[in-house]
């Protein structure tokens, strides 16, 4: 340790297990490491006053092994204002011309979950264009800045790329700088011992099989292991098909457990230790969680790897009355998937009370040994990433009452406190809208275009976010524009630009179909929207940063045909259709594809009734080039007929209301006569309800009408708690509202009595029959 000259105070970093000075301090009790002896990854900040000759004041940041120093340092820069993402998303660091600690001991305790990683995968064409032009491929430069990334999240673990990509055979500096910044690396679910699947393309050979290859496979593994040296791994065991596909027809679980039982053989001879004195895991991916389920069974010491659906939804959990296990369990989850029915891979959809509420159930049922998380390419899935991992150190600081405002948090550390509420409502609504249909899995049908206005809300609800989004563009700091058209710009005006392409494309197809003038026009956006598609991710590639993040936004998203990607971006499918030059009246009501004079039954609105008090439409078009006149006329006063024009050039929408006031009581078709030039004229009914009781304001709960009740699972009429089980509101989780959950998730199953936990919500139902 040497003393820079003239230092009255000083800064002093090291860890128990490794440095003289931290030693020394504690030997003369000036610092106290007591705490933290023989603890995983935990660190302390001490200030002590006269540490050693010269020197008045130190700051220690104190670790009780290298990464817990390390995350120290990376903390009190956090705490500085350098965010993690000052270089993976150009966030500005916050200057300060001074930086105050107050005097004391500040100790962090170990993390919640021993191994907390990310998972590279899926990263063509984005991840590997972009490491290919900037750094040459995917080599220690890229790796460089991924642990440093890592570090600065406190996270240990690591799955590398592996999409043409073969971490310890592509650069032998990889390993070596892995090592040297303390991170665990392992490889997936389907590359066992430490050996990418591309080593085995290139160097393997016969057949990825065990029962006609096992020579050549027990010496493949071998030199993973032999490579892996002292490096700190996680080595995966068990086996898959070859190319991440199940085993052959056939396999069996002896077959399994016997190939397990070999490769523990290599880990011993290799290692010259017990098996068990090697972390490994065992990965319950897809049809290996059946194997486990009809009985197969591995070491004790092995950490079972749990999987989701690769959608998010956890499959399988431990029982809690199993025995505990040495090698414990964890978790492999999905931001992002390549398989059936479609990829989900090129923006964040992923909410982070979902996120929060299956990895919550994991920990409570003891999955805390491993968490790792398929991230795709890293970029653009800042947000869960940070949320993954910040929750996997600390689970106790985020649960049910507080995680709604984790994106404000987030946001405050990056763009500051005046910006936090606002960003953080934007990129909270819009993982919500996305993770309603992710982006991959849109088409022009996905939405209603003529049920409750479902399609038009979509659009409506993104049009606005995007408005929203761009007008804090213009407010923001010059130099936060970077970070915020990254973080929460690009993914909100692509999303909802491309949402409006497939609106537009299913209004084209049903305007077609009904001959409609404006079908023309809705081609046309469909056009200007996919051009607008190529624009944004072109600003994103090439003009961000300078270009820094070139093919970062390559990956397509528009075309599917079946679960893997387009070879590029396809625009759907539109029809121009040919008009009459003349004026041709036709009608579309709310509710219904047909439309009239064509159709030949009567044209029916959905039932108005006093309790809901809604209002319908209808639709009058042209489907001719010349304009046309038209009058509306109702039989009765308390029908009101609203935005009429007079004058139609393509279409108009009228909206059908009722004078709730006026209106007698008892059920009503009213027609109304729509007549138009050469005196055509169109019908419709108005079908209106007046219950008379209960009134309105006497009215609690939903109520039945058109043949359905709707519901938000956080509108309960009364809740029943019996502790220890209380129910708790997730705020966000759903679709457009919040969603219930019972704490503790652990609680035991329950026979319904009278005093049982439970939710109640008030209905009025007209309709009997079973529910």
């Amino acid at each position: 340790f040497t003393l820079p000259r003239n230092a009255h105070s000083v800064i002093i970093i090291g860890s128990i297990d490794s440095s003289g000075i931290i030693k020394k301090l504690s030997e003369e009790k000036k610092i106290n490491t007591a705490d933290m002896q023989g603890k995983w990854e935990s660190f302390c900040f001490q200030t002590i006053s006269n540490p050693l000759p010269g020197i008045n004041n130190a700051l220690v940041i104190v670790g009780s092994d290298k990464r817990g120093t390390a995350y120290g340092v990376f903390e009190l820069s956090r705490k500085m204002g350098v965010s993690p993402w000052y270089w993976w998303a150009d966030v500005p660091v916050k200057k300060k011309k001074e930086i105050y600690l107050k005097s004391g001991i500040y100790n962090y305790s170990s993390p919640s979950v021993k191994y907390r990683g990310i998972f590279i995968n899926d990263e063509a064409p984005a991840f590997s264009g972009w490491t290919k032009e900037k750094f040459g491929g995917v080599n220690h430069l890229v790796y460089e800045k991924v642990f440093e990334l890592m570090l600065r999240m406190k996270a240990n673990y690591l799955w590398p790329a592996m999409w043409g990509n073969a971490f310890n055979d592509d650069d032998t500096l990889n390993p070596v700088l892995a090592n040297k910044y303390g991170i665990v690396m392992g490889t997936t679910h389907h590359e066992p011992m430490l050996r990418a699947q591309q080593e085995w393309k290139r160097y393997g050979k016969g057949q990825w099989n065990y029962d006609s290859n096992e020579m050549v496979l027990k010496d493949f593994w071998k030199k993973g292991i032999e490579k892996m040296d002292s490096h700190e791994s996680i080595v995966s065991i068990g086996m898959r098909g070859d190319g991440d596909m199940p085993m052959t027809v056939g396999s069996n679980i002896s077959l399994l457990e016997r190939i397990v039982h070999d490769q523990r053989k290599i880990i011993e001879d290799v290692t010259q230790k017990p098996a068990s004195a090697t972390p490994q895991l065992w990965a319950l991916y897809k049809e290996v969680q059946d194997y486990y389920d009809k009985g197969m069974r591995v070491p004790d010491d092995v950490t079972l790897l749990l999987c989701d659906d690769n959608w998010g939804n956890i499959r399988k959990l431990p029982k809690l009355t199993d025995k505990p296990r040495a090698g414990g369990y964890g978790i492999y989850y999905h931001f992002d998937y390549v398989g059936d029915p479609r990829n989900y891979k090129w923006l964040n959809t992923n909410s982070i009370p979902r996120v929060w509420e299956q990895m919550n159930l994991a920990y409570q049922y003891g999955a805390d040994r491993i968490w790792i998380v398929n991230v795709g390419d890293i970029k653009p899935m800042e947000l869960p990433i940070q949320f993954f991992l910040d929750y996997a150190w600390d689970t106790k600081k985020w649960n049910a009452d507080n995680i709604g405002t984790y994106a404000r948090k987030w946001a405050g550390e990056i763009f500051g406190p005046g910006f936090a509420t606002d960003i953080g409502e934007l990129v909270t609504d819009y993982t919500k809208y996305n993770s309603r249909r992710k982006p991959e899995l849109l088409s022009w049908d996905t939405y209603s275009l003529v049920n409750f206005s479902e399609a038009e809300n979509v659009v409506k609800d993104y049009d606005l976010l995007a408005e929203k989004a761009e007008r804090i563009y213009q407010k923001i700091p010059g130099n936060y524009k970077n970070a915020y058209y990254q973080l929460v710009l690009y993914p909100i005006k692509a999303c909802a630009n491309l949402n409006n392409l497939y609106v537009a494309t299913g209004k084209n197809r049903l305007y077609a179909s009904q001959g409609r003038a404006s079908a023309n026009d809705f081609a046309d956006s469909v056009k200007k929207y996919f051009d607008e598609d190529a624009r944004l991710a072109s600003y994103y590639n090439t003009v961000l940063s300078d270009g820094k993040w070139n093919h970062m936004m390559d990956q397509t998203h528009i075309g599917y045909t079946y679960w893997q990607q387009p070879a590029k971006n396809a625009i759907p499918e539109t029809e121009y259709i040919s008009l009459p030059d003349s004026a041709l009246m036709a009608m579309a009501i709310d509710g219904s594809n047909s439309w009239w004079p064509h159709e030949t039954t009567a044209a029916v609105l959905p039932e108005l009734n006093s309790l809901l008090r809604q209002s319908s439409y209808i639709e009058l078009y042209n489907r001719g080039t010349k304009s046309f006149e038209y009058t509306v006329k109702a039989p009765v006063p308390w029908i009101k007929i609203k935005g009429q024009n007079k004058k139609i050039e393509k279409q108009q929408r009228l909206s059908i209301q009722v004078d709730w006031n006026n209106a007698p009581m008892g059920i009503h078709k009213i027609p109304v006569t729509i007549t138009g030039a050469l005196g055509r004229t169109l019908t419709f009914f108005v079908l209106v309800n007046n219950y008379g009781l209960p009134k309105r304001n006497q009215l609690k709960g939903f109520v039945e009408t058109n043949g359905y009740i709707s519901m938000e699972a956080g509108h309960y009429s009364r809740v029943v708690n019996q502790k220890p089980i209380i129910w708790e509101m997730i705020p966000g989780i759903g679709r457009t509202g919040s969603g219930m959950t019972v704490s503790p998730v652990t609680a035991n199953s329950q026979t319904p009595d009278g005093s049982s936990p439970r939710l109640e919500y008030n209905m009025l139902v007209f309709d009997t029959g079973r529910a």
